[in-house]
């Protein structure tokens, strides 16, 4: 099956539509754009004036009258930071500064923040606080939760514009997710686990785009460990997951292993969108002819139909100007298996060449 004609187009004159693209960004004009928001913004209005007419009770409306404040602040204060990577740290609040996980969070955190980094955490004490405590003040955003025993920010995000609080956690695991480029979690309770198998869903379900997800033992600490060995073996052995599910996560006691984890992941790969039925992978470098033909081999089976092929920036991603440049690879992803679609990125990551260092 051919591919549209405006992939068609963008992959033989991909410098002309990235030149079209930059050239909108550079002046600001975008009309096409603005009538797009100015559409939506009107689509989110009559849904509220349809409320009365539903005659929504006065706790339903303050549900969502809440939730639409408290995202369209946490949207401002992380609008600034879209274009810089960042990691979300989950892990228990209860733990202490002297056990090893507080120092291994303080550890990736620093090691995070040191290769430029935003580290992103619940703001409140234990993993959360560790995680800031390495990144430092300047390198750290902090989405705290206001509970009835009054959750406190730490002293390390206390007061920084980049804190947000909020009322709902399904509001504030929105953010989390949304926001992030790759997930840390350390050992905590009954939060970490349900923010942990969230995330897994998500991606497993293609719902948040395929981002390096790493469980994080002290050295020699078998937490996550043991979670892997039940998730393995009740979750697995049952079919209740696939065999590919499994790469969509990395468990590990090893600081190193789960710093190159996260930054290996965006080696060449750079980022995905859809467009329509398209999924398009934006690339840092193009992939080799040789590269191409095994990915087109190799990975057949994750295709609804057609072909992998190499593309410049499509028409309709106009809404991401700065990302024109870009190589791309376009498919129609069957969205069904994104274990596989992850150790396609691995593969591209390992066999592809990176970019060169500035000098």
């Amino acid at each position: 099956m051919d591919l549209p004609n405006e992939i068609e187009d963008a992959a033989s004159t991909p410098v002309a539509d990235a030149k079209k693209i930059a050239d909108a960004a550079a002046t600001g004009h975008d009309p096409g754009r603005q009538r797009h928001i100015d559409a939506l913004i009107e689509r989110i209005k009559e849904s509220a004036d349809r409320l009365a007419a539903d005659e929504t009770t006065r706790g339903d409306l303050k549900i969502l009258s809440r939730t639409l404040r408290e995202l369209r602040y946490a949207f401002k204060v992380f609008k600034p930071f879209r274009s810089t990577r960042k990691v979300t740290v989950f892990g228990s609040a209860r733990t202490r500064p002297e056990q090893g996980s507080y120092r291994q969070a303080v550890d990736f955190g620093r090691a995070m923040a040191n290769k430029g980094w935003l580290v992103v955490t619940g703001a409140a004490s234990g993993i959360m606080e560790a995680g800031h405590v390495g990144a430092g003040r300047d390198r750290s955003m902090g989405i705290n939760i206001m509970l009835p025993f009054e959750q406190g920010a730490n002293a390390i995000i206390h007061g920084d514009p980049k804190l947000v609080h909020m009322k709902y956690f399904f509001t504030r695991k929105l953010m989390f997710v949304k926001e992030c480029d790759a997930v840390c979690l350390l050992p905590g309770g009954f939060g970490t686990m349900d923010e942990g198998f969230e995330v897994l869903t998500l991606v497993q379900t293609g719902k948040r785009d395929v981002v390096p997800l790493v469980f994080l033992d002290e050295p020699g600490g078998s937490f996550w460990r043991q979670w892997y060995d039940f998730v393995e073996n009740t979750l697995l052995a049952n079919n209740m997951i696939s065999p590919d599910d499994m790469s969509l996560f990395k468990v590990t006691d090893s600081l190193d292993e789960a710093v190159a984890e996260t930054l290996n992941f965006y080696r060449v790969y750079h980022s995905m969108r859809y467009v329509r039925e398209r999924l398009v992978i934006r690339l840092k470098t193009r992939p080799s002819d040789e590269l191409l033909e095994r990915l087109r081999e190799e990975y057949h089976d994750i295709l609804a139909d057609g072909t992998i092929k190499c593309s410049g920036a499509l028409p309709a991603e106009r809404d991401d100007p700065e990302l024109a440049g870009l190589p791309r690879l376009v498919m129609h992803f069957s969205r069904r298996n994104y274990g596989r679609l992850r150790t396609m990125i691995d593969l591209i990551n390992r066999e592809g060449d990176a970019p060169a260092e500035p000098a």
